[in-house]
């Protein structure tokens, strides 16, 4: 069996409390896009995890490497394993968990490509006494903001909204040409709808007249509701529930949109052959 092994550095000072945090979280979780624990090692100079190995490496090496592509779907996918993936740990479980580093290199990909996500180690578990912590202090920051005790679940959700905007545009928030004038998120809202080729991903704008008009749909809407998930007001950000329910409608008239072009390219030439699911 190949496993993955995570060694804290028991010199820091926060490594045993996020170790403890991390084996509390995992041993209390089972879900499909969550990463495995199987087993973990402690004693006074040494601590680990072990956990399932994920051969296809992190999110972030899939988006900033040269030698590797997600064309629309397989970006599609990933941030609806992500969404479900909050979404059990928000509402899916009696033990309600906050995971606060939502990013790139904690997003997992194994063998086909499902996401695991992982990295416990300053997740909030709902019903501490904490009544409000400075998270930037804890967290990659951009990726997460201020949270009180009644906006536990929104800090994720803010934090999936830069995530989505990330993974459709590849362009991380300490990219130079963000600064004090500009954000990643600045930088999406203003250019929707009109400019959206000069947000997306330049590698994602190669498809077909017709496929291309879905696909363009699809990265709209998406990165629409990523705003919609990283406003700057907390209560006005929409819950993982609605998240999920609204990514597998794009997911949905995305794959209709796909097939009627493929249907119409087929009856264009010499041979026509049904789509599956047409």
């Amino acid at each position: 069996m190949t496993i993955a092994v995570k060694v804290l550095h028991v010199n820091q000072a926060r490594a045993s409390k996020s170790f403890d945090i991390e084996c509390e979280v995992l041993r209390n979780i089972r879900h499909r896009n969550l990463v495995k624990i199987i087993n973990s090692c402690s004693n006074v100079e040494f601590k680990a995890l072990v956990l399932e190995f994920m051969p296809n490496g992190s999110l972030e090496k899939w988006l900033y490497s040269q030698n590797h592509f997600l064309n629309v779907l397989q970006r599609l996918n990933i941030v609806i394993d992500i969404a479900l993936a909050v979404e059990y740990l928000h509402h899916g479980h009696s033990l309600s968990v906050v995971h606060c580093d939502i990013k790139p290199n904690n997003i997992l990909l194994d063998t086909d490509m499902v996401v695991h996500l992982g990295d416990f180690g300053i997740a909030k578990l709902l019903g501490e006494e904490d009544s409000m912590i400075q998270t930037k202090t804890l967290a990659t920051i951009g990726y997460i903001i201020w949270i009180r005790r009644d906006c536990f679940y929104k800090s994720d959700v803010y934090s999936f909204g830069i995530l989505v905007m990330e993974t459709f545009t590849r362009k991380k928030q300490t990219d130079d040409m963000f600064g004090e004038e500009m954000s990643l998120k600045r930088w999406v809202k203003e250019s929707l709808p009109s400019s959206l080729v000069d947000v997306v991903d330049s590698k994602l704008l190669n498809t077909g007249e017709r496929e291309g008009l879905a696909a363009k749909d699809c990265k709209l809407f998406i990165l629409q509701l990523a705003l919609e998930c990283s406003a700057e007001v907390a209560e006005e950000r929409i819950d993982m529930e609605e998240v999920v329910a609204r990514l597998k409608k794009i997911k949905t008239k995305y794959l209709h949109g796909t097939e009627q072009a493929e249907q119409v390219q087929v009856d264009g030439g010499d041979v026509t052959v049904a789509v599956a699911g047409g």
